[in-house]
């Protein structure tokens, strides 16, 4: 006999992976062993992954597991879209719950999404934290307030705070309840309504990796829909694209997709701001080339391509071009 919808009713984890089966068994491992009244279903997007992903995935028996394989690789943010899509249209949930492979509710996470009142907002943001006892915020993964939306926001960031202005901080994430709204999250560990799909429909799967996440729950902002952080919804992270000694991107290629959308999403936030804050960009990420000894030309290749599509907010470019113009 199926056990009851917990408080905030059917919740869909939704996890994309591509070629990291250790991390993937890890997550799917953490979120099989909440009972079905917490969560529904997992619904696993495979992007094409060629290191055993599929033969593992295809050997698991738990009825709550399903599978998605995408017969090409459409990164990210074409797994995301795709999973919101199909876990709207096979299950019906009142919840979504979205995570990349290397990340993962925290012991009792779920327990805590539904032993609170979840009416106030059509999305809820995770606290996320690297792994390990020490318990240290995962910074790209911090929700954040957009600065040219909030007058006091922007001041606090154009006066010394940096990122530190925008993006909640230490003394959010210690908090005892939720303690404010955010205009923007990311798509690990965030939970969506009905309600906000909705609202705002899906993903834009076209933009691959990077930068989907903020434009998604910026336009649900936009829109009038409601985000909220809650500290107790705690995730881990277990990311490896950018280390703490070495700030550039591996593989480089993905520096493209990072600028190109990171300028869509500066036009967003910006409004008619955006002519001063694009060349402003595009100054900073070019004169990071001065970090890219060996590869400088492949560099700034990647990043004059991705000024180009993000002003044009070009989304229609194939990764296997992105892809060439590394061999080139």
């Amino acid at each position: 006999m199926q056990q009851q919808a917990a408080g905030a009713g059917r919740l869909v984890a939704i996890v994309v992976t591509h070629n990291r089966l250790d991390k993937l068994k890890l997550t799917v491992a953490r979120l099989l062993e909440a009972p079905p009244a917490l969560l529904t279903m997992v619904l696993v997007v495979d992007n094409a992954s060629t290191d055993g992903t599929q033969a593992w995935l295809s050997a698991q028996t738990d009825p709550r597991l399903a599978v998605h394989r995408c017969a090409t690789n459409g990164g990210g943010a074409g797994g995301f879209e795709t999973g919101m899509r199909l876990a709207s249209e096979r299950f019906d949930p009142d919840w979504m719950v979205v995570m990349d492979d290397d990340s993962r509710p925290a012991p009792g996470a779920l327990a805590r999404f539904h032993g609170a009142d979840r009416s106030g907002a059509e999305a809820w943001g995770a606290a996320v934290y690297h792994p390990g006892p020490d318990r240290r915020i995962c910074d790209m993964n911090r929700p954040a307030i957009n600065p040219f939306w909030h007058r006091n926001v922007l001041w606090r960031t154009i006066l010394g705070k940096g990122r530190d202005g925008f993006h909640l901080g230490p003394a959010d994430y210690a908090a005892d309840a939720p303690v404010r709204a955010v205009d923007s999250a990311s798509f690990v560990g965030l939970f969506l309504s009905r309600a906000a799909v909705a609202r705002v429909g899906y993903p834009d799967g076209r933009l691959f990796i990077y930068g989907d996440d903020t434009l998604y729950t910026l336009g649900l902002t936009r829109a009038g829909g409601r985000i909220m952080f809650d500290p107790a919804l705690v995730f881990e992270h277990d990311f490896s694209t950018l280390s703490d000694t070495d700030k550039r991107f591996r593989p480089l290629w993905k520096s493209y997709y990072h600028y190109r959308n990171l300028l869509m999403v500066y036009r967003l936030c910006s409004g008619r701001l955006f002519v001063l804050v694009a060349p402003a960009a595009a100054a900073k990420w070019l004169l990071k080339v001065r970090h890219h000894s060996g590869e400088r030309r492949a560099f700034l290749g990647y990043v004059l391509r991705a000024l180009r599509d993000g002003i044009a907010r070009r989304t229609d470019v194939s990764h296997d071009t992105v892809m060439g113009w590394g061999r080139r």
